[in-house]
Order: C-alpha cells, then structure tokens, then sequence
C-alpha cells in the first residue's frame, strides 16, 4: 500500500466580499432615490410668487399658470434657489420716525395730500372703535390670496392662493418699493390681501358686525373691503402697459399730436368685452358714428401679443374728443390710461371704485353716462361736447391734470399712509407666520420671466429725500358733501339728459 501524501493547500488572501459591495451599493441608491423624493415632495409644497402649487381662489376661478421651465429639475432647482438663496442677510431696520432734520437728510415741509386720502380714514372707519385683532386677521384669511407682513423694514410674504397672470408678483414688488422709498418708516403690520377684482366683505351681512379687514384694488358702497393701488401701477406685463409715470408721460405726449378742433369728434372705446360685463355687451352695440357718434372696437389680447402690441400703443388713442370707460368684470384699471388722453372722459355710471377714481367729480374731470338706454346716453354727451368745445375740452384737461396729480410719488404717499393708519388700530404685535418666507427684490426677480423682469427694474423706487405728503385731518362731513355734491351733479346731467332727448327711463 503506497504512502499517499498531502500536499499542503496554497492559501490566498480574502477577497473583498460582492455581498457587502451590493449592500453598500444598494444603501446609497436607497439614500439618493429617499434624498430625491423628500426634495422632490419639499419642492412640491414649496408656494411661489410666481404661481407654482398655487391653486386659483375658489371664488374666482381661473385656467393655472404654465411655466416655461425645461424640465422638472431645472424648475426644482429655480424654486430652491429662489425661494431659499436669494435674499442676502441685512440688518433689521428699527421702525422709526424719519420725518426730523437730524442725519436723515429729508426735507421739513411736507406738502398736502390731495382731498382723495381722506377716503383713507373713511375705509378704516369700521374697525375705528374694536381695533383690528387677530381674530379680525385670521377672519379675513378666508377671503385672501396672500398675506403681507412687515417687520423691522423686512417684508414676509404667506401664499395661499394664485392670482391671476402676474398681479401677485407686481404687487409684492410695490410693497417692496414702499420700504425702498420711506426706509425705516413702514409700520409693523399684518396684512390680508385678495388679488381678484371684485370686493368681497359685504357691509349689510351678518359678520359685518365683526367686519373682515381685507384689502384688494377696488370697493364700492356696499362692501368694507380696503381699496389698495392696484398692480399695473408698476407695469403689466401681459398687455405691453410700461410703469405708470413713464406710460403717463408718453400717453399725455401723444395726446398733443393733435389740437382739440382736429381730433374727430366721436367718443371712442376699445377693449375686451367678453369678460363677463353685460355692459361692455350693451356698448358693442353703440358702434355707429352717425348714429351714435361713437366707435366702439374689439381688442384680441392673445392677437395683440402675437403682432408685438403695434395696434394698441395707448400713446396712439387719443385722437378722439371723447373716451369711453365702461367696467369690465368689476372695476378695470383701463380708466388711469383712458383720461390721460385728456379727452373727455365718458364714465359710464360705475358700480366700483379704485383708491383714486373716488377724487373725480363728474362735469369737472368727467362727464357721467347713463346705462339707461346707453347709446343715446354717449350720444347726448357728445353732442354736449361738440356744442360747447371750450367746455368740454376744459374738462378732459381737468380729467389729465388729476391723473397726472396721482404720481407714483402720490401712489407710495398713499400706500404708506394707509398702511400707516391700519397699523394704528392693530391690537397686537404682529409676527412672521410659520410658513411665511422673506421676500426681497432679488427672490422676487429670481422668479420673474425676462419681461417682467424688465418692467419690475424700470419701476425700481429710491430712498425718497422728500416726506410723504401731510395726511389731511379726519373730517366726515367733507366726504359728505362730496359725495351729495356728485350725485346732485349726475342727476343735473341726467334730467338735462331726458329734456333734451324727451326720453326718462325705461
């Protein structure tokens, strides 16, 4: 029997174990796809400026905003990047009084507001007595778009609703510009604000006991809600309108183009009448220059954009003796630019009214129109006109001087006095809400497309060397008398109206 002998085996190192790679392998993808979704769902909730996880308010509802992003990523990143890494650390800014001469270096006279900021005692009146609570606030949350909240020069913004095309974020911009402006002199404040046209806190229901403070751009008489100056005051990027001051000055140019005897002597309308207003309907109706003595014109927005807005420049409209205002589905804010012409304005009797548009007089700055029998109504104030041109010019001038008296200076005199007043009745300190972020003019242009971008610059603000205007004292029975005066006024025009066309109402 052979001896069998063992040999010894050759022994190797270990190898690094294929188990524990695909383990790591496998945490880490697990780590990123966990890490991508949690940004992903955080990205998903986060609310934008600019309209993104916004839905339309409830009681205004419109198509949602598209957005131009190539991609998901690229949108995720630009939300991230706009909402959390835009505004760089500054320093608080006390609230304080800048209106002495020490070291501010702002001038001593103020000049007097005019008549039109005493509406703004009049529209703070019904919280005058209980203050402004936070229960008041929270109240007036159900009805709000957004919230504005100032704190030591710093603006804070919550987002509950979108607002239609780019109001939301030009009307952030102008409280932004407020602060620019008068630094160091905005109150602390707790604002609501609802960014759709038509006013919403009802005088006569229930809860008007416990009134809403809720701010928008327009009220009328049976509604508390706090009119604000509305968006395009600082450009309107979807119809081609410029800041106000620079669209001011280009219309008022062109409005020199041609003396009072050359321009035709025709009322004059165009816009867009397929906007839920039954009375934009009924003037379509009054296109006959003979017969009416007026033109009325459709306006194709979407038409317009894609022809480069050459057809309604609004420097290029004031051919006319006579213009036309007739509310769209509220208020429109077609009005600024339509008496800036210095034609004479034809108002057809509105249902709602602007910060501004409360300081006209009719037969002074305008001329009021009837919606009883419409047509005839614009053709007995152009006959009025054409029969006495010195009068009627005069009144188109008067409208063009009042429009030109509400300056953006005016504008942020108003914003900041009635800001300033609400504040005086808050019963509380207020504080920035949990999901409520800063907003500075770098977040805010981060988000703005290159059009909006361009409009938000040219309408920048600079710290202002002057003081805002002297807020006239409270006094009721000077709006009083306004408002009697105007409707005696209307109701002359009126009764002139039917004695010479031998028609009342129907």
């Amino acid at each position: 029997m052979g001896l069998r002998l063992r040999l010894p085996q050759k022994t190797s190192p270990r190898s690094p174990s294929y188990l524990l790679l695909c383990l790591l392998a496998l945490s880490f993808f697990s780590f990123t796809a966990l890490l991508l979704y949690k940004v992903d769902d955080f990205i998903a909730q986060t609310k934008t400026l600019a309209g993104h996880n916004l839905e339309p308010t409830p009681w205004h509802i419109f198509p949602r905003k598209s957005f131009s992003e190539a991609s998901r990523r690229s949108q995720a990143y630009r939300i991230l990047q706009c909402s959390y890494f835009s505004c760089p650390y500054k320093p608080l800014i006390q609230p304080k009084s800048l209106l002495s001469e020490s070291g501010s270096g702002r001038k001593t006279q103020q000049p007097q507001c005019p008549d039109v900021f005493r509406w703004i005692q009049r529209d703070l009146e019904p919280w005058g007595e209980t203050g402004v609570t936070k229960e008041h606030v929270e109240k007036a949350k159900e009805n709000a778009a957004f919230r504005v909240v100032i704190l030591s020069g710093k603006l804070y913004v919550d987002l509950y609703y979108a607002c239609v095309q780019s109001r939301m974020m030009f009307t952030v911009w102008g409280f932004l510009q407020l602060l620019n402006k008068y630094p160091g002199m905005v109150p602390d404040v707790d604002m609501m604000f609802d960014c759709m046209d038509k006013p919403i806190i009802n005088r006569t229901e229930p809860q008007s006991s416990f009134p809403a403070p809720l701010f928008r751009y327009c009220t009328n008489e049976a509604h508390l809600d706090i009119p604000f100056p509305d968006w395009s005051f600082w450009g309107w990027s979807e119809t081609n309108l410029r800041p106000w001051d620079e669209e001011f000055g280009d219309i008022k140019q062109g409005s020199k183009r041609s003396s009072w005897g050359s321009k035709q002597p025709r009322a004059y309308w165009k816009g867009n009448p397929d906007v839920v207003s039954p009375i934009r309907l009924e003037l379509m109706k009054c296109n006959h220059s003979r017969l009416w003595g007026a033109q009325i014109m459709r306006q194709n927005w979407a038409e317009e954009a894609k022809g480069g807005f050459e057809q309604s420049k609004l420097s290029n409209q004031c051919n006319h003796r006579y213009k036309i205002y007739a509310e769209g589905y509220a208020w429109s804010v077609s009005l600024k630019y339509i008496m800036s012409c210095g034609s004479m304005t034809l108002i057809i009797s509105p249902e709602y009214e602007d910060f501004f548009s409360r300081g006209l007089l009719p037969k002074e700055s305008y001329w009021p129109v009837s919606t009883t029998d419409l047509c005839r109504s614009i053709k007995f104030a152009v006959d009025w006109g054409n029969a006495n041109p010195s009068d009627a010019e005069a009144i188109g001038k008067r409208g063009q001087g009042y429009m030109e008296s509400i300056s953006m200076n005016r504008v942020y005199d108003y914003m900041f006095h009635l800001i300033t007043e609400y504040s005086k009745l808050q019963k509380f300190k207020p504080e920035k809400p949990y999901s409520a972020k800063e907003v500075c003019e770098g977040s805010l242009l981060c988000f703005a497309e290159q059009k909006e971008r361009d409009l938000l610059e040219k309408s920048r603000a600079v710290p202002s060397l002057d003081q805002p205007c002297k807020l006239p004292d409270a006094d009721r029975n000077v709006l009083e008398r306004l408002i009697q005066q105007k409707k005696k006024t209307i109701e002359e025009v009126r009764n002139m109206e039917i004695t010479r066309t031998g028609r009342g109402s129907r």
